[in-house]
């Protein structure tokens, strides 16, 4: 899985107590911040209010099912992605839950992998995953901003140190652009550091 830009939030709800406790486990393992439901009438409500990205529904559950639980969701939030999944999958289902902008509906017992990979391509579409050189670019910026600071150096006292412009650093620490390694030299060089030490914990 790539990582994750802010805590990602879930909201799984399935009245079969044992499912919810095996995902939240298997979620929180991925860094991921979990609640789970078992009362499916009690789903909308707390979408309302949660501020999740993702919600995993069950499609079987008394009182009401996935697809009721789903249209009341989407009355409350049409933006959060919603994955069904069922031990009882229909084509009827299926597509009562695309019409409700479902982004998959998967099958019980599911694939963790697979499941790995719908939570991926979710947050990716919401904007909500780096990929690993995007991370390190990041990773780098904040290192240099923090060293600057560190040093009583202004962008302006960089610029002249290290002959890089004030508008290429400022990219470099916002992570807006990736540092060559002649400039990332040039900036240890200024800072005193080791260039390794601009990398932070990768």
């Amino acid at each position: 899985m790539s990582k994750a830009v802010s805590p990602i939030r879930v909201l799984v709800v399935d009245d079969d107590r044992e499912i919810c406790d095996y995902m939240e486990t298997f979620l929180a393992k991925d860094g991921i911040q979990v609640k789970t439901i078992s009362d499916p009438e009690a789903a909308a409500d707390e979408v309302k209010n949660g501020g999740y990205h993702l919600v995993v529904l069950d499609l079987m559950m008394p009182k009401l099912d996935g697809v009721g639980v789903l249209s009341r969701i989407r009355k409350v939030d049409s933006d959060v992605a919603v994955v069904i999944f069922t031990g009882y999958p229909t084509l009827e289902t299926a597509v009562q839950s695309m019409k409700l902008d479902a982004v998959d509906y998967l099958r019980k017992p599911f694939d963790p992998e697979e499941f790995r990979e719908v939570v991926d391509r979710v947050m990716r579409k919401k904007g909500l995953l780096r990929s690993p050189e995007e991370n390190l670019h990041r990773v780098i910026g904040e290192t240099v901003r923090n060293l600057r600071k560190d040093a009583n150096l202004t962008l302006k006292q960089m610029a002249r140190r290290t002959s890089l412009s004030v508008s290429l650093l400022s990219q470099i620490e916002r992570a807006e652009s990736s540092a060559s390694i002649s400039s990332l030299y040039k900036i240890a060089v200024a800072l005193d550091v080791k260039i390794q030490d601009l990398f932070g914990d990768y």
